[in-house]
C-alpha cells in the first residue's frame, strides 16, 4: 500500500505539471508567435517536411518522429530515455530478472567482451563456457569495440532460438565456436555465504523485482547453516548498478532498526521520506559495506543510509555518483519513458548526485593511481549538477591494493573463500578484517 501511495504521489506530480502547462498554453493564446509555446512545433514540422522531400533516400515518417522524441528526452540528462516497444520490453526484463538468453554475465575489459561468469544451469554453463572466456564474434559478426549493451541485446532473444558464439580461451590455440539455444533465464540478485568466525557475506548484484525476498531467504539459509548465531555481516554492493528504489529501501530496512533511509525532492520540495522499522533481519549485527566506482544509484542509496546512521563502515572506492530517481511511464503501443523526476538524499541530507559516497576506508587500486579513465556520473555529458560539496570527513585510512594474482578485484564474482584474507580479493579481505575488529570480543 505504501509503494502504491508513493507511486500515486509521483503520478500526481507529473499530472500537475502537465495540467499547469495546459493552463499556461491557454493563457498564452493572445501572445505573439515568437512567444507562443507552439512555435517549436512549427519548426519541427518544417524540418520534417524538408527531410521527407529533400533527404537523399525516402524517409519513413514514423522513424523520424521516433528519433525526434528520443532526442527530446535524451537532451534532458543521461538517464532519461524514450523507449520504443522492443526497448521497453527489454528494460522490463532487466528489472524483472527474467529474460530470454543464453545465461552469461559479461563485461568489457581492454576493449574485449569477457565472460564474468555463466549463470548456473543456463545454456552457457551446460555448454562449458567459463569465466575469463573472451567473446570474439556473435553469429559470425566480430564484436570488438561494440557497445556492451548492444551486444547483450543481440545475445538475448526468444527462448528456442539459436545463437553462435566464437570465443577465445586462455591455453587454447584456436578460437572455439559454441552453438547455444536460448532459454528463459532467471537471474538471482542476491548471493550469500557463511564465512569463518560466523560472518555472513551477502552480495546484492542489483535491485530487481524480488531482491528483498531473496535477501530474506538468504538470511534464513545463513542462520540455518550453523547452530552458532551470526556475528556480523559483509554487505557487498560492488558493481551494483542500482535498480528499483523500493527494493533498495526494503533491503536497507533489514539492516536498520529506526531512522530515515532516504528522502526525495522534486523541484526543491521534499516529496517523500522513507523510514526504517524495527525487527530487520540484520539490524542487530555489525556491518561492513563494500562499494566501488561501479556502485551506483540505488546501491549508493543503501550505502549512504547505512553510513549516515552509523550502522556500517563503508570500505572501497568512491561510488559512481548517481543521485537521481527515474520514474517509468508506460505509453500507448507498448512504448515507455524513463524520466528523471526526483533527486534523493541520505538521512543527513547529503546529495549523492555527481559526488558519490566516500568510503570510511578508501581502497585505491593500481588502475586508479595510473589512469583517469574511470567513468563516473560527473563525467557524463548533460548530467544533473552537484549541490555543493558533500559533507564528509577524511577517511579513516587509505589503502593501496597490491596485485596478488590474476583475479580482478573489481569483479567480485568468483567463489568467496571462507577466510577472505587468504583470497585474492583485496577489498573483501580488508572489509573482513575491519568487521572482525568491530565484532564484540565475546564472539
Amino acid at each position: 500500500m505504501r509503494r502504491f501511495s508513493r507511486w500515486m504521489r509521483t503520478i500526481g506530480l507529473v499530472t500537475a505539471a502537465f495540467a499547469g502547462g495546459a493552463v499556461t498554453s491557454h493563457l498564452a493564446g493572445a501572445s505573439t508567435q515568437a512567444q507562443s509555446p507552439y512555435a517549436p512545433f512549427a519548426q519541427l514540422a518544417r524540418v520534417l517536411v524538408l527531410v521527407e522531400n529533400q533527404y537523399v533516400e525516402p524517409a519513413q515518417r514514423s522513424k523520424i518522429i521516433e528519433g525526434a522524441i528520443k532526442g527530446m528526452v535524451a537532451e534532458l540528462d543521461p538517464h532519461s530515455a524514450y523507449m520504443n516497444a522492443a526497448e521497453f520490453a527489454l528494460f522490463q526484463e532487466d528489472t524483472g530478472g527474467t529474460f530470454g538468453g543464453v545465461g552469461i554475465e559479461v563485461d568489457t575489459r581492454d576493449d574485449v567482451i569477457t565472460v564474468i561468469a555463466p549463470i548456473e544451469g543456463s545454456p552457457a554453463a551446460r555448454a562449458g563456457i567459463r569465466s575469463g572466456d573472451q567473446i570474439l564474434a556473435i553469429d559470425g559478426r566480430p564484436v570488438r569495440g561494440e557497445r556492451l549493451d548492444k551486444l547483450v541485446k543481440i545475445m538475448r532473444g526468444p527462448a528456442g532460438t539459436r545463437v553462435k558464439l566464437t570465443i577465445r580461451r586462455q591455453g587454447v590455440a584456436e578460437p572455439l565456436t559454441i552453438d547455444l539455444t536460448r532459454e528463459r533465464i532467471h537471474v538471482t540478485s542476491v548471493a550469500a555465504k557463511r564465512l569463518e568466525r560466523d560472518v555472513a557475506y551477502v552480495r546484492v548484484k542489483q535491485f530487481q523485482d524480488g531482491t528483498h525476498e531473496e535477501l530474506l531467504r538468504a538470511a534464513a539459509r545463513l542462520r540455518a547453516a550453523s547452530k552458532a548465531p551470526l556475528a556480523g555481516v559483509i554487505l557487498d554492493l560492488r558493481n551494483n548498478p542500482g535498480g528499483l528504489v523500493d527494493e533498495a529501501e526494503a533491503v536497507a530496512d533489514e539492516f536498520l532498526a529506526s531512522g530515515t533511509i532516504y528522502s526525495t525532492r522534486h523541484r526543491d520540495r521534499v516529496v517523500d521520506e522513507a523510514s526504517a522499522h524495527a525487527g530487520g533481519a540484520f539490524a542487530a549485527l555489525p556491518v561492513v559495506a563494500l562499494v566501488n566506482e561501479y556502485s551506483a544509484s540505488a546501491a549508493e542509496l543503501v550505502a549512504g543510509a547505512l553510513q549516515d546512521s552509523g550502522r556500517a563502515t563503508v570500505v572501497g572506492a568512491t561510488t559512481f555518483g548517481k543521485g537521481s530517481v527515474q520514474t517509468i511511464f508506460e505509453l500507448p503501443g507498448g512504448a515507455g519513458v524513463r524520466l528523471t523526476t526526483m533527486r534523493y538524499y541520505t538521512p543527513k541530507g547529503r546529495s549523492i548526485q555527481a559526488q558519490g559516497i566516500r568510503p570510511d576506508i578508501v581502497i585505491e587500486s593500481p588502475e586508479q593511481q595510473v589512469s583517469a579513465a574511470i567513468l563516473r556520473e560527473r563525467d557524463l555529458e548533460g548530467h544533473l549538477p552537484a549541490e555543493g560539496e558533500i559533507a564528509a570527513g577524511a577517511p579513516r585510512a587509505v589503502l593501496i591494493e597490491k596485485p596478488t594474482g590474476p583475479a580482478d578485484a573489481r569483479a567480485p564474482d568468483g567463489d568467496v573463500p571462507a577466510d577472505p584474507t587468504r583470497g585474492t580479493d583485496f577489498a573483501l579481505a580488508v572489509g573482513y578484517q575491519q568487521l572482525l575488529r568491530e565484532m564484540p570480543a565475546t564472539r
